[in-house]
């Protein structure tokens, strides 16, 4: 991966999810911006609930998708998160990516991008106490796309993000910004 290479992670792995394709909204508004923008499916991932036997801290994966995990983490010069609110939180499987690793995350760049009807500030909040936890650069930007009811109960999981969060755009572009020179400034520090 490049220096400029950036992860973009759908949050779910519901039936019906939106994630992917908010995520893929993100990555396209982030080339514009000047970077390399990959959206990781956590559904594709293949990561069993906290199954690997060791303590994630010691980085001694054993199972070949922690490993696979681990690598794009690693090679990535920051991350973004995309989550759906549900119930007041972040989706379970969402925790248990982030819990597979520990030191990948130790500086590593990153924003939270929530979404739902009522824009997943509560969600964000959760989600940011524990990646400031890991130790990861967090954008000070966390925007919360509103998601209309119609969208949220339609049983096809169709959604059009350039349409349906087009009012949210300059400030996911604004954050992505952000994330960028966090980057940046890790990548200097580190030469």
């Amino acid at each position: 991966m490049h220096a400029n290479h950036y992860l973009v992670v759908a949050g779910t792995t519901r039936a019906l999810r939106r994630s992917p394709a908010i995520a893929r909204w993100i990555a396209a508004l982030g080339e514009g911006e000047g970077g390399v923008f990959t959206v990781v499916d956590l559904a594709d991932l293949g990561l069993g609930l906290d199954d690997e036997p060791g303590i994630p801290a010691l980085g001694t994966y054993v199972r070949e998708t922690t490993r696979a995990w681990s690598a794009l983490v690693s090679a990535a010069a920051g991350v973004v998160f995309v989550t759906p609110q549900y119930n007041w939180g972040y989706p379970a499987p969402l925790k248990n990516a982030i819990d597979h690793l520990y030191r990948e995350w130790n500086g590593k760049p990153a924003m939270i991008v929530t979404y739902g009807g009522h824009g997943g500030d509560r969600c964000g909040r959760q989600l940011r106490e524990v990646l400031t936890g890991l130790d990861v650069k967090l954008a000070n930007a966390m925007p919360g796309l509103h998601l209309a009811r119609a969208r949220i109960e339609a049983d096809d999981g169709a959604i059009e993000a350039p349409v349906d969060f087009e009012v949210h755009g300059q400030e996911v572009k604004d954050a992505l910004r952000e994330l960028i020179a966090l980057a940046e400034v890790r990548a200097a520090a580190a030469d």
